[in-house]
């Protein structure tokens, strides 16, 4: 019988290695949950996508014009339950969620409080995650790119220490990308940081002479502006996300290019 039992024991030692190694060699899963500066085309995460080895998922659900509050509202949460309810294919699920630059005042159908909203918004998302088998990294907002003389303006501290304060209560992961990209920009000056806008700033345009022709109706507007990014806007900061994943959860380096 104690023959029997440790021949047993030894079993059962061995499947659970198994089961263990079978699990550490299944991929990561990556998913993107945020505004347009994550969002595809405006944002960095594709670019962060890119930098995943072949075989680690990594889903972009970001979505331009969208708020800790309407991104859930307009059902766009429920995509990232589904996902994360059918997560046997993977070692572990990371779930980035950024919110905040529509969350200010002045957006119409969009804008969260401060104090009461935003803050348990943000909290539910990462409950919610945890609860799937999710691990959630909250990301503070990507800084705008505007200044004040010398100095960047740092419109989006408040929401940043909003989304700092959740962390550190609920005791999950905290991406503190807004710091990071703040002190990057800063170190650039207005000139150099424009160059990570969609398009190059628009010339300025004299004053039309007296009998000058008119525009051409009908000339696109730009697209220039100092929060969403282009493809060195993207590369930059999609590098700076990749850094910080890798200090805060070293596993994800093993998965990274």
């Amino acid at each position: 019988m104690k023959r029997q039992l440790t021949c047993l024991l030894l079993l059962s030692g061995l499947f659970a290695a198994k089961v263990h190694a079978a699990a550490t060699d299944l991929p990561i899963r990556v998913i993107l949950v945020g505004d347009s500066t994550m969002a595809t085309r405006s944002g960095y995460g594709d670019a962060l996508c890119a930098r995943f080895k072949p075989g680690t998922s990594c889903v972009n659900l970001a979505r331009g014009g969208r708020s800790s509050g309407s991104f859930r509202a307009e059902g766009r949460w429920d995509e990232v339950q589904k996902l994360l309810k059918d997560s046997a294919s993977f070692s572990a699920s990371y779930v980035l969620v950024q919110f905040g630059h529509n969350d200010q005042p002045g957006k119409q159908g969009r804008s969260t409080d401060l104090v009461t909203q935003f803050p348990a918004n943000m909290a539910r998302y990462a409950t919610e995650a945890m609860q799937l088998g999710g691990v959630p990294v909250l990301v503070t907002p990507l800084t705008r790119r505007s200044f004040n003389g010398p100095y960047l303006k740092d419109d989006l501290a408040p929401w940043s220490a909003a989304t700092r304060k959740v962390a550190q209560e609920l005791h999950v992961t905290l991406l503190d990308l807004n710091t990071q990209s703040a002190n990057a920009v800063q170190q650039m000056g207005q000139e150099e940081a424009d160059t990570l806008a969609m398009e190059p700033p628009p010339k300025a345009i004299a004053p039309a002479m007296p009998g000058a022709a008119a525009e051409p109706q009908g000339t696109p507007k730009s697209t220039f502006d100092r929060t969403h990014v282009g493809q060195k806007g993207a590369e930059l900061f999609s590098g700076m996300v990749a850094r910080e994943l890798v200090r805060l959860i070293p596993p994800v380096a093993a998965s990274l290019k």
